[in-house]
């Protein structure tokens, strides 16, 4: 597997995690199509390796924290579940901020109840809501920490000014961000992730857009390297920063057997390099 990271400087795990959204319905709504599909997923992970779940009560909602619990409670080993609050859910591809303290205090104390654990090892906070003042969502975060009820804090879609504002409230340990190969909006994020070692966690990883098309630069790689154009792309998103941990989600075993090889791919200094000059003129095209 992947190299190693300490969550908060304390927790180690492996850099290629597990993205639990994918586990639900169509539009992250409702129930798996396939369930018993979703739980070998999940009960495949620790087999391989992964020991590092990423997942959010707006999933389903409720749909992927539940299944969590029922593959892989009482949980294996040193399995870190990370889960989120902070959106509210009206039906299919909605998605609405709820910052309010009260709020946030009862959806951990949901998830808590849904993962049948003590402690969450990481909690984070899913938006910022901009209808709350920040300061009363972070006080609200920081007295669940000093209560127990979350051992290690994260945020998600922050600029480094909010990562910065959290912190005279609680230290965070780790930042959620859209990034990939050829989406870069968050390099000044990442670049202070790695300088404050905050784990990174880029949602979206494997996007690569034109990169992947046939005759294209991923394809050419992938058959150099002999694994798919998703795990170039993963093995791309881990050698860029030593903080990175990408959580590409799938609901299908062999889609996770085939992203997981991106771990054992270490790509030359020229590959590297050329991916990363070809996505980053991606991104600049818009």
């Amino acid at each position: 597997m992947s190299e190693t990271f300490r969550i908060g400087g304390e927790i180690p795990i492996h850099r290629l995690g597990f993205g639990a959204m994918r586990l639900t319905g169509e539009g992250i709504w409702g129930p798996p199509r396939d369930e018993a599909e979703a739980i070998r997923v999940l009960q495949r992970l620790p087999e391989l390796g992964v020991d590092f779940i990423d997942t959010a009560d707006s999933y389903g909602p409720h749909v992927s924290e539940a299944l969590i619990a029922k593959a892989l409670h009482p949980y294996p080993g040193q399995l870190v579940i990370a889960t989120k609050a902070g959106l509210t859910r009206a039906g299919p591809n909605q998605w609405a901020p709820n910052g309010r303290p009260e709020y946030l205090r009862e959806a951990v104390h949901a998830s808590l109840r849904r993962l049948k654990q003590d402690q969450l090892q990481l909690w984070q906070l899913h938006r910022i809501d901009g209808a709350v003042p920040r300061d009363e969502q972070f006080g609200a975060i920081a007295a669940m920490k000093q209560e127990g009820l979350i051992a290690h804090v994260g945020l998600s879609e922050v600029s480094v000014e909010e990562i910065q504002a959290a912190q005279r409230h609680f230290p965070v340990a780790s930042v959620q961000n859209l990034y990939n190969l050829v989406n870069r909006r968050s390099e000044a994020v990442l670049d202070h992730c790695a300088k404050e070692r905050i784990a990174f966690i880029p949602w979206y990883p494997l996007a690569a857009g034109a990169l992947s098309r046939s005759g294209g630069v991923l394809p050419r790689l992938a058959a150099k390297y002999g694994v798919t154009t998703s795990a170039i792309a993963l093995a791309w998103v881990l050698q860029r920063s030593d903080v990175m941990v990408p959580i590409p989600g799938t609901s299908r075993v062999k889609h996770l057997e085939e992203n997981l090889a991106a771990a054992k791919v270490t790509l030359s200094a020229d590959d590297f390099a050329t991916l990363d000059a070809e996505g980053r003129a991606e991104h600049a095209k818009g």
